[in-house]
């Protein structure tokens, strides 16, 4: 893949911030691309990454207005601040898009939240909030853009889900089912798309080095693996839109472990129980 453009999200948990090259302004006719959770992590990268040389119009999506506003300045994107933890966000989302740039050629679902501990101690207002976010929000968003595509039968849906969603991390139980439950929805609308020229990708990561942990209530202390940078996850979503590739593993060898719980999910578990 192309080296990113952008150095990470913003800001990171050491205090950076996107680093871009000056903004070129995106031809009117070039495409539009809508990206949430852009105000930090992975989702400022992926903004980057496509405002980077105007080939594409980046339409960003965040919670925090002043985050937002920086990364928008920063790469010359379209800020629009809301939250999706319900369909009316979703909704003036879309509508304010398709306002301010004409349409949506690309979506990359990149928000996402996340809760660590017990499940028995997990409020059930975490639950509700995970489950709004991370997975009734990104099937919204694809229910509002998916007819614009498919009339000019063009266009591509990203879902960013995660490793966790192969296999299962103890202690994450409901974000783990919410990432799962977006890949079978992709492979679900994959086979509903056939003959029609609109794509889906996954992008799955494993650990990355944004503000998530943090969030989520618990940093993230193992030393293998090593969070990646969330520039590696935006080059991943470049070439699946750029090569069309159905999904995408971050770091690769993450596929491995995916597939080995697919094929022996019995083996699988032994040896993750045994290793935590």
């Amino acid at each position: 893949m192309e080296a990113a453009r952008a150095s990470a999200g913003s800001p990171l948990p050491h205090g950076g911030h996107v680093v871009a090259r000056p903004a070129m302004a995106a031809p009117s006719s070039a495409p539009v691309a809508l990206i949430t959770g852009a105000s930090s992590g992975i989702g400022a990268a992926v903004a980057a990454r496509f405002a980077d040389g105007g080939r594409w119009r980046v339409v960003l999506n965040g919670r925090d207005r002043t985050r937002l506003d920086r990364v928008a300045a920063a790469i010359g994107g379209i800020p629009v601040a809301g939250d999706l933890s319900d369909l009316e966000g979703c909704r003036r989302l879309v509508g304010s898009a398709v306002e301010l740039a004409g349409r949506v050629d690309l979506l990359v679902a990149a928000a996402g939240i996340g809760w660590a501990g017990p499940f028995t101690e997990m409020p059930t207002t975490a639950i509700d909030e995970i489950l709004a976010v991370d997975l009734a929000a990104v099937v919204h968003l694809v229910r509002l853009v998916l007819p614009q595509m498919l009339r000019r039968d063009a266009g591509h849906l990203v879902l960013v889900g995660s490793i966790a969603g192969a296999v299962g991390v103890r202690q994450e139980a409901v974000y783990s089912a919410a990432k799962a439950a977006l890949s079978t929805f992709a492979d679900s609308l994959r086979y509903e798309l056939l003959g029609s020229r609109v794509r889906i990708s996954t992008v799955l990561p494993g650990a990355v080095q944004t503000p998530f942990f943090a969030r989520r209530g618990a940093v993230y202390q193992r030393s293998r693996p090593r969070p990646v940078d969330p520039a590696r996850v935006a080059d991943a979503v470049w070439d699946a839109v750029a090569h069309d590739r159905s999904e995408a593993f971050v770091p690769g060898w993450l596929r491995f472990p995916a597939r080995l719980n697919g094929a022996a999910p019995a083996l699988f578990r032994q040896l993750a129980a045994r290793f935590s």
